[in-house]
């Protein structure tokens, strides 16, 4: 007996599953089909700022607020070490700010679309904004810097979709150093998503 496998599509209506010549099923990543959509941004400060040697508490390094009616699903969290530091252990935090926070100044930053599209306004990104202390905690590993080399690496977190930013919250971004003087541009890669998409509207 001959047997066909459907599924509903985004607009409720069944559709039979393809498969390669060869019959193949696969499945593509969520991210991937989001960059394809055009969902994908990204953002970077443009100008480096000195981490700190404390926890953080109401300075972000960099901090990206919604302002549209989408979730950000935050894909990945950096920062370049632009001035380095011999001996330097230094680590990246993250803070989401809830709903209703005010929106911070939009700066100077590189901006991009994932997907080769013209960069556009979603997305308010402050750099060295003062902020709520809502919460900080440490997030991806840190990096060390032995001798000094100027640039120097990057601190990443590979957050994949675990931190989401509803309309009016924020995230924040800072880095703590054993020293004063390792500078660092932070910046952030996210998927503006619609909230029928993510089943939370």
């Amino acid at each position: 007996m001959e047997t066909t496998i459907q599924a509903y599509d985004p607009n409720g209506a069944k559709v039979g599953v393809k498969a390669t010549l060869g019959g193949v099923l696969y499945t593509a990543s969520i991210e991937r089909i989001w960059t394809a959509k055009g969902y994908g941004r990204q953002a970077m400060a443009t100008s480096a700022v000195a981490s700190l040697v404390v926890r953080p508490t109401t300075t972000a390094m960099a901090t990206l607020f919604n302002n549209t009616n989408k979730h950000f699903v935050i894909e990945r969290l950096f920062a370049h070490n632009l001035v380095a530091a011999a001996q330097c252990v230094s680590t990246l935090w993250a803070c989401i700010h809830p709903v209703g926070m005010t929106a911070p100044t939009n700066d100077i930053t590189v901006r991009n679309k994932t997907n080769g599209a013209v960069g556009d306004t979603e997305g308010i990104f402050d750099n060295g904004a003062t902020v709520v202390d809502n919460g900080w905690f440490p997030i991806g590993k840190d990096s060390t810097v032995v001798t000094v080399t100027t640039p120097g690496g990057i601190l990443e977190a590979e957050v994949g979709g675990r931190l989401i930013v509803p309309p009016t919250a924020a995230i924040s971004i800072q880095v703590v150093s054993s020293v004063t003087t390792a500078t660092f541009c932070a910046g952030l890669h996210w998927f503006a998503v619609p909230a029928t998409e993510l089943g939370v509207s």
